[in-house]
């Protein structure tokens, strides 16, 4: 049919389509409506008559057809059926965003044109739990849904529990005029950790300092992350969800901030290589594809989200959200490279940070947003805002949120966080368009990015959940990887008073030996800040092992395993303990609440290293979510071990702790001797540390059993010494490697 054609065709059915409507109201009967759908649409002026007229004749019936109406209502709702079904299946085919075989542009293309400006806000909304609704969803339009830290369907929720809950809220989208279905949002930072009985994995400082084994030159087992990723993507996918606010890539440069467990490095080319859980998130990008686009490979993988955009590892005195002090070139040599990779990955979304860059926001800040990350870097995924991350742009945060809408926008965000005011945010931003002071072109740009991801992960094809991978959560394998990493993530900074009288691997077979410490045997303090709360939390918060009850698992039955928090110095001296191991540490805490300018180990850790190492052999164990001040108790120290926030599997540090494994990991970042040193990185001109970026001591994996913790085998202590001369052989690279860098430019 030529397009002339068509249109006069189109523009004779609207016409008949406005007469049938303006003439509803006047009809007396159903009947009557049914013969004006019949003469108005199947036939032309009078051709209706002469149709039924020769239907009558030929039938044999000679009473006037004009009066049998109610006789010939079936005859006509045949035809009306015919004409609906032609009707329906022509707008199927104009469909085309419903059509998975078209293009994602043209599906783009095709829905939004169809969308009002109620429907692109509400695509560009994201909501909490708690004030969600199938009725919100459908109401608003809403775009997305997220769970903030602790905010659960009820305690303990279960993976059905779960799928229910997201599938409810996504009935609600579905049931809107064009059937846009929502992105539901987590924070899966390490491991499922908002979700009760889920695989908790050690938090990023320990994962950056994963090494591969059985190399030359140190390097992050990015292979590791990548199946952790994979793990992470099932355990979220089986609850229903298919969108992770991670990987956090933040270059933390000041352990005084309250996130730095949460950034894999102080060094840009460890947080580089960590990017590798992006595939695993994701999926493998295929050959030749698109740099810059999205990529969600199927069902089982998730929507990454890399955080937070840019700069937040850097702030003045390690101050959370605070500023950002540094000149260009230090920020993209610094802090920008992760997102060079991530990008290249296909990473689907970006968040912005609190922070501000020399004093501008980046929630406000649109040459970096804007500029950089999407006309410069091309990503065309779609930037997200933290939570209430615009109402931050003024101070006091929200005091002028119309400002801070129109500033968060124009600067280049896509999807706001809102997360509970969302009437207020869809008002002022509406507003704000309807004002033209922002523009229809900058709406469209947004919507069609965050369109462009759900495309691309098959969202329109499968909206809902179903229960096929509820037996993901917690699964065996996955809390085995966790326990691999645990093994591979411990950082072993002291092995005895000298290099020939070496403590670790322990023995497994002594008569007795002391467990003491606040966190031998609270598993909330083992997991650390993002998990099951969004603060954490102390003791038996979910399923997984102690360190405590991993210890008793490994030694040997006939061993008499004693647990004493924080003994006094009679009881140690009375026991006669074979060794002791002391497990200490931070609280729980998260981002400002983490905040700390002095570092120092919480009371009464260090009295419990000092009486307990003061009176028996002793390995201390430190779970932190960063380098602590341990200068003044080394010395009392036979062993340390930096165990960072290991998660739900304590059984790895057991297993390395008794031999079963050696230990493999480097430290990524320093450990400082004093507060008074920060912030103080690898390459600085006052570079002085307790302990240099990549150190760590290895022990081999042994079988003994002996009760004497001196028994030590000649093999383990030579390969102390010489890692040790490896270790200083290495910073010495590094630092030439850097200096002629510098030198060359």
């Amino acid at each position: 049919m030529s397009h002339s054609v068509r249109g006069a065709v189109r523009g004779e059915w609207n016409s008949r389509s406005s007469y049938l409507i303006s003439s509803l109201y006047r009809l007396p009967s159903k009947c009557d409506f049914i013969f004006l759908v019949l003469k108005t649409f199947l036939f032309p002026t009078h051709a209706h008559e002469q149709f039924l007229a020769v239907g009558f004749v030929i039938s044999g019936k000679t009473e006037d057809w004009r009066f049998q109406k109610m006789k010939t209502c079936q005859i006509i709702c045949v035809h009306v059926l015919l004409l609906m079904c032609c009707a329906s299946h022509g707008k199927a085919d104009y469909m085309k965003y419903k059509d998975p075989k078209q293009p994602i542009n043209v599906r783009i293309k095709d829905l939004m044109l169809r969308m009002t400006l109620a429907e692109k806000i509400g695509q560009m909304t994201q909501i909490e739990r708690e004030v969600a609704s199938a009725q919100v969803m459908k109401d608003y339009f809403i775009g997305s849904v997220l769970s903030g830290g602790g905010s659960v369907p009820r305690p303990q929720a279960s993976a059905v529990d779960w799928v229910n809950m997201v599938n409810d809220f996504q009935k609600g989208s579905l049931s809107t005029r064009l059937g846009i279905p929502m992105i539901y949002g987590i924070d899966a930072v390490h491991g499922h950790n908002n979700v009760y009985n889920a695989t908790i994995f050690p938090h990023n400082i320990g994962l950056g300092a994963t090494r591969q084994v059985q190399t030359h030159f140190p390097a992050q087992d990015a292979a590791l992350v990548k199946k952790i990723g994979a793990a992470t993507a099932l355990e979220v996918r089986a609850t229903g969800i298919p969108y992770v606010f991670a990987p956090c890539i933040a270059v933390c440069r000041d352990p005084r901030w309250g996130r730095c467990y949460e950034s894999y490095s102080e060094d840009h080319n460890i947080v580089q290589q960590m990017t590798e859980i992006i595939p695993g998130l994701q999926g493998d990008l295929p050959v030749n594809y698109s740099k810059g686009a999205p990529y969600v490979s199927e069902k089982e993988k998730v929507v990454a989200c890399a955080k937070h955009f840019v700069g937040d590892g850097g702030t003045h005195n390690g101050i959370n959200e605070n500023n950002t002090i540094i000149n260009r070139d230090g920020l993209f040599s610094i802090h920008m490279p992760a997102y060079y990779d991530a990008v290249n990955k296909g990473v689907s979304t970006i968040m912005v940070s609190y922070s501000s860059w020399n004093g501008v926001k980046m929630h406000a800040n649109q040459d970096l947003v804007t500029g950089y990350l999407k006309n410069t870097l091309r990503f065309r995924g779609f930037v997200i805002s933290d939570w209430e991350g615009i109402d931050r742009i003024t101070s006091p945060p929200g005091g002028n949120y119309t400002y801070s809408v129109q500033a968060g926008i124009s600067a280049g965000i896509d999807m706001v966080m809102v997360p509970y005011n969302y009437t207020d945010y869809i008002d002022a931003l509406t507003s704000l368009v309807n004002m033209n002071v922002i523009p229809m072109t900058r709406i469209d740009d947004a919507v069609r990015r965050i369109l462009r991801v759900k495309f691309t992960m098959g969202l329109f094809e499968n909206p809902l959940a179903d229960l096929s991978l509820v037996d993901q959560l917690g699964k065996k394998e996955h809390r085995d990887l966790a326990r691999e990493a645990v093994r591979k993530s411990l950082v072993l900074l002291k092995n005895g008073k000298s290099a020939n009288d070496s403590l670790l691997p322990l023995p497994k077979k002594p008569t007795k030996i002391l467990v003491s410490g606040s966190h031998a045997d609270n598993l909330g303090y083992q997991c650390g800040g993002w998990t099951i709360e969004w603060q954490g939390d102390s003791g038996n918060i979910t399923i997984g092992t102690t360190i405590f009850d991993a210890i008793k698992s490994t030694v040997d039955p006939s061993t008499e395993v004693v647990y004493s928090e924080n003994p006094d110095d009679n009881f140690v001296k009375d026991n006669d303990f074979s060794y002791a191991i002391v497990v200490v540490g931070e609280p729980p805490y998260t981002e400002t609440a983490g905040d700390n300018l002095n570092l120092t180990l919480p009371d009464p850790c260090p009295r419990t290293v000092q009486t307990v190492c003061g009176a028996v052999e002793c390995v201390v164990v430190i779970i932190s979510g960063r380098p602590l001040v341990i200068e003044p108790y080394l010395p009392s120290m036979d062993a340390l071990v930096a165990a960072w926030l290991p998660g739900t599997e304590g059984q790895g540090v057991a297993d390395v702790l008794f031999g079963d494994y050696g230990f493999t990991g480097k430290l990524s970042r320093t450990w400082f001797k004093s507060e008074n040193q920060l912030p103080m990185n690898f390459g600085d001109v006052h570079y002085d540390p307790l302990f240099p970026l990549g150190f760590g001591l290895t022990t081999k994996a042994t079988t003994r059993l002996s009760s004497s913790s001196s028994m030590v085998s000649t093999t383990a202590s030579s390969a102390a010494e010489a890692d040790i001369a490896r270790n200083q052989a290495w910073v010495v690279a590094v630092f030439f490697s850097l200096l002629l860098s510098l030198i060359s430019t």
